[in-house]
């Protein structure tokens, strides 16, 4: 069990940059909790830190792009101020572990997702010589944590992957599928819920295989599990992410429409509207077995909102392929997407693939599903329109800080005009709706908690 050592100099300083998922996001809250245990204090600028981290990512060449532009300004700083420590944890750490110090040799401790609490035995060592982690130990956990928001926490039920997805590295940066104990997982939300969190997100690769690899006398399925953090007193709304769609279960779907604190939103990633393309993917179902899930979503949960992920441009991908992702898109109408154009990825089996699509034909298909998704999510939205919707406030409008800004169960920004404390629920009455954000007015009408 990982336990915090004081630091026997004066307090110091760090700064955490994150880039990635939402899993990334919940490790970083776990290194800012673990380095404020060691005594350390966070700073709001990288140049007021004595210790600069990365939490990174690595499923996009974009994002490297962009944390090596970061980690070269936080090279600068070091040379200004020699005692500075420079750290990156995360994905990409873990898939360039063999080059990662001859690349960088300012680089003084990196460490994969696995491997996070390392980080404190580094800074407490006696000698802080240039130290890699990158062995895979399932989940590190009894982490302190340090919360974005004390009202919304993040809950790891699983961490790894055991798809071999062709295009993904994630596999090989944060190892097999691995689950975590259900009364483990409970007494943690239980925990959670007497620290003041009302909105809990259940994370892992692939949450909706969660439980199969446990032990027979502790086997649990996913939506088990749904039904008993939902128990759990004060936990007023839960989330996941991210599903696959070859394991979307009907008793997930309908749990969906029993549970009361199971929001009405399922993000179910598409990737490709090709049966051809998912096959070259290896995403193991096809555009029938992909609309079957949505079709049950609608059966059972009809206000569901459902969003998604979709790659243009991988390699192979003809114009009659990527119009069956077009007419997909237009068929089920999703409430939002999340799109990306296809870039290769070192070590992965799409890498090496023949018939690469030229990046001008990508950004092309890119601009007309982005206008597809826009246009349908746009028209989906104002079925919203004339309702009072529950909102959970996350605080003044991004736009208009007169405004207060939350998010619905259908996991849409509402920005609206009345009061409220920051993460309490209240009643908001619709007046328009956008294909992203929804526009209101504070109901006076009351709720009462759960």
């Amino acid at each position: 069990m990982w336990r915090a050592a004081t630091l026997p100099l004066m307090r110091k300083a760090y700064h955490l940059t994150t880039f990635g998922c939402q899993m990334n996001e919940h490790d970083s809250e776990r290194m800012k909790g673990m380095l404020e245990a060691l005594g350390y204090s966070e700073a709001t600028e990288r140049g007021d830190a004595d210790l600069i981290l990365f939490n990174t990512c690595s499923i996009r060449e974009r994002a490297d792009e962009r944390f090596i532009a970061h980690l070269h300004e936080a090279n600068a700083l070091k040379r200004r101020a020699p005692g500075t420590l420079i750290g990156v944890g995360g994905c990409w750490a873990q898939s360039v572990k063999e080059e990662v110090f001859q690349r960088f040799p300012f680089v003084d401790v990196a460490f994969g997702p696995g491997q996070v609490h390392k980080l404190a035995e580094f800074l407490t060592s006696d000698s802080l010589t240039a130290q890699g982690y990158f062995e895979f130990e399932g989940f590190t956990g009894d982490l302190p944590v340090k919360r974005t928001r004390d009202f919304q926490g993040w809950l790891q039920i699983s961490v790894g992957c055991n798809c071999v997805c062709s295009y993904c590295i994630v596999p090989s940066t944060r190892g097999r599928e691995v689950s975590r104990d259900p009364e483990v997982l409970l007494a943690e939300v239980r925990r959670l819920a007497a620290d003041g969190v009302r909105e809990l997100t259940l994370l892992g690769q692939n949450v909706n295989s969660y439980g199969r690899d446990l032990p027979a006398d502790r086997r649990i399925s996913f939506a088990q599990l749904l039904e008993q953090v939902d128990a759990v007193p004060g936990i007023e709304r839960i989330r996941y992410t991210s599903p696959h769609p070859k394991d979307m279960r009907e008793d997930v779907i309908r749990a969906h429409a029993v549970l009361p604190a199971l929001c009405e939103h399922i993000h179910l990633p598409l990737q490709s509207g090709s049966s051809a393309i998912l096959k070259r993917m290896r995403r193991t179902y096809t555009r029938e077995r992909y609309l079957d899930r949505v079709a049950l979503i609608r059966e059972h949960v009809p206000d569901c909102a459902i969003t998604t992920d979709i790659i243009v441009g991988f390699p192979g991908e003809t114009e009659d392929d990527f119009q069956q992702t077009l007419e997909l898109a237009e068929l089920v109408g999703y409430d939002g997407a999340f799109t990306f154009i296809y870039s290769p990825r070192r070590g992965t089996e799409a890498a090496q693939l023949k018939e690469q699509i030229p990046h001008e034909v990508k950004v092309a298909r890119l601009e007309a599903l982005v206008q597809v998704i826009q246009r349908r999510a746009a028209e989906r939205a104002q079925r919203f329109v004339g309702r009072t919707l529950e909102v959970l406030v996350e605080g003044p409008s991004r736009t208009d800080p007169s405004r207060l800004r939350g998010r619905s169960r259908h996991n849409k920004v509402v920005n609206f005009e009345g009061f409220g404390e920051v993460g309490e629920l209240v009643e908001v009455q619709i007046t328009a709706a956008t294909s992203q954000t929804l526009t209101g007015e504070m109901s006076l009408v009351s709720r009462a908690p759960r």
